[in-house]
C-alpha cells in the first residue's frame, strides 16, 4: 500500500471515491507481487508437499489466494461470471487445523497440475484488477459494498494470508528452498536486561465502532472499554536465554529449538542458528502459559496487552505504541521486514509510552484472554465466517505483529487468535503479574 492510502486507512480517515480506484488497483498488485515472491522462494519439487500436516499443500494457497478475492469481489459482490466453478469452489477457504485430532487435510483431493493452477490463478487477477480499476467500489447499503468493506476484505486477507504461508515455508527442509542472496539474521546481540513495568489503574479501548474505524474486521467491532486495574508486565518479550532456564528445570522444548550438542539451534528460514539467546522465544500459549507460572507470573489479558501498548500516562490513547507517526523499520520487526525475529529490545523508537519494548512486532505476542465476539457483535457480509466459526472457546487471542505481519494491520483494535497447543505460529510471550 502507497503511504498516502497506508495513512488515511491506519487513522480510520479514507472515505472511498472513484478517484481512490487506482489506489486499491496499486494494494492489490502490491498484494499479488509479494505473494508470488514467496512462491518464488520455494522449490519445484516442494509444490505438492504439506509442510504443515494438517494444513492444505502448497498447491492449494496459489489457488486460494485469487479465488478468495474473485469470490468475495467479482462474484458476490459485483456478480460477475464464472471462470470455473469447480476450481472456484476447490480453491474456496483454508482450514483452521486441530493439532488435536490428526486429520490431515485434503487427501481425497487430486490437486490441479501447476499450469491450470497458475492459468486459473492469473484469470481471476484479470478480473479483480479490472473490477477495481472500474471504480464504484462503495454502494450505501449493500451487504458487501457498503463502505467498499469487499475491497478491503480481500486486500487484508491476501496480507493475512502471506504471514500463514511462511509458517508453512518454515518447515520445509532448507534444500527446498531458494535463500535470499544478502539475507543474514541479526543473532548475536547482548540479551536485554529484564525489568518490570508498573502500569497503573485506567481504561483500555478494544475495538472501534463503525464511524471510527475505516475497515475493521467483525472481531474488531464494535468498541468497548474495559476498566483495568494496576498491573506489571515485562518490558521485554522473554527470550530464548530465559525460557532456556525453564527447559533446563524440564520445561517442554519449543517447536523452533532443535537439539545442539551441549544445547539447542533454532530452526530459522533458511538455516539452523546456533543459541539466538537474545532473540524473543516463539512458544505455544500453553506454553507460555506454564513458563509464566513456574516463574510465579501469568499471562497478560488483552485488555492488559492494549493499555500497556497503546495508553499512556495522561489517559488518552495511542494509534501506535510510540505515538501517531507511520510504522517504519525503526519502531520494530513486521512488514517482512526480516525473515525471522531480531533481538529483543533492538528497536527502541518503538517503545511505548510507558516505555514497554516491541508490542508490536517481532512476534505476536499469547494473552490469556480467549477469543470471543465483544457484546454488539454482527458477522461481516463479505465473510460471515471469519470470526464467528471460532468462537468456540478453543481459541485464545493474541496482539501485536511477527516479522511477517502486513503495516496495513498495525492498527490498535486488530486481534489475532490460535489455539493454545498450535506451535508453528510466529508468537512470544511477556509475563504479568
Amino acid at each position: 500500500m502507497g503511504p498516502r492510502i497506508a495513512r488515511a486507512y491506519a487513522h480510520g480517515g479514507l472515505t472511498t471515491r472513484m478517484s481512490d480506484a487506482p489506489l486499491f488497483v496499486e494494494w492489490y498488485a502490491r498484494n499479488r507481487a509479494r505473494t508470488q515472491g514467496l512462491f518464488d522462494l520455494v522449490a519445484d519439487e516442494a509444490y505438492y508437499s504439506r509442510p504443515i500436516d494438517l494444513r492444505h499443500p502448497i498447491v492449494f494457497y496459489e489457488g486460494h489466494l485469487p479465488a478468495f478475492s474473485f469470490n468475495t469481489l467479482v462474484r458476490r459482490a459485483r456478480g460477475g461470471e464464472s471462470i470455473d466453478p469447480e476450481l472456484e469452489t476447490l480453491f474456496a477457504r483454508g482450514v483452521d487445523p486441530d493439532e488435536s485430532n490428526g486429520r490431515r487435510t485434503g487427501e481425497a483431493h487430486r490437486w490441479p497440475s501447476r499450469a491450470t493452477v497458475q492459468q486459473f490463478a492469473a484469470e481471476a487477477d484479470r478480473r479483480v484488477r479490472e473490477a477495481l480499476a472500474r471504480g464504484d467500489l462503495e454502494r450505501r447499503g449493500h451487504p458487501l459494498l457498503d463502505r467498499a468493506e469487499a475491497v478491503f476484505a480481500i486486500l487484508e486477507h491476501e496480507a493475512m494470508h502471506q504471514e500463514t504461508l511462511l509458517y508453512m515455508w518454515h518447515r520445509l527442509p532448507f534444500d527446498q528452498k531458494r535463500r535470499p542472496a544478502d539475507y543474514r539474521p541479526p543473532s548475536d546481540g547482548d540479551v536485554p536486561a529484564q525489568e518490570w513495568i508498573d502500569i497503573p489503574a485506567g481504561c483500555a479501548t478494544l475495538g472501534a465502532d463503525d464511524d471510527a474505524l475505516r475497515f475493521g474486521w467483525d472481531n474488531e467491532r464494535p468498541r468497548r472499554v474495559e476498566d483495568v486495574p494496576a498491573f506489571a508486565i515485562q518490558r521485554h518479550d522473554v527470550t530464548n536465554a530465559a525460557y532456556l532456564e525453564f527447559v533446563k528445570a524440564g520445561g517442554p522444548v519449543p517447536l523452533f529449538w532443535e537439539r545442539a550438542v551441549g544445547s539447542f539451534a533454532w530452526r530459522g528460514m533458511f538455516d539452523l542458528i546456533p543459541r539466538p539467546l537474545s532473540w524473543p522465544v516463539y512458544v505455544m500459549q500453553e506454553q507460555a502459559a506454564a513458563y509464566a507460572a513456574w516463574r510465579g507470573w501469568r499471562l497478560p489479558t488483552e485488555a492488559e496487552f492494549q493499555r500497556a501498548a497503546y495508553g499512556t500516562p495522561d489517559g488518552a490513547e495511542r494509534v501506535h505504541p510510540w505515538g501517531e507517526a507511520a510504522p517504519t523499520s525503526a519502531h520494530g520487526v513486521f512488514d517482512f521486514s526480516s525473515w525471522d525475529p531480531e533481538p529483543a529490545g533492538s528497536h527502541p523508537a518503538g517503545r511505548s509510552a510507558w516505555g514497554v519494548d516491541d508490542l508490536v512486532g517481532n512476534g505476536w505476542e499469547w494473552t490469556s484472554t480467549v477469543f470471543a465476539p465483544f457484546p454488539g457483535f454482527r458477522a461481516m457480509p463479505s465473510y460471515p465466517e471469519y470470526s464467528a466459526d471460532f468462537f468456540d472457546g478453543q481459541h485464545v487471542v493474541m496482539k501485536g505483529a511477527s516479522p511477517a505481519t502486513a503495516r496495513e494491520l498495525l492498527r490498535p483494535t486488530f486481534r489475532n487468535w490460535f489455539r493454545p497447543r498450535y506451535p508453528y505460529v510466529y508468537a512470544t510471550f511477556r509475563c504479568a503479574r
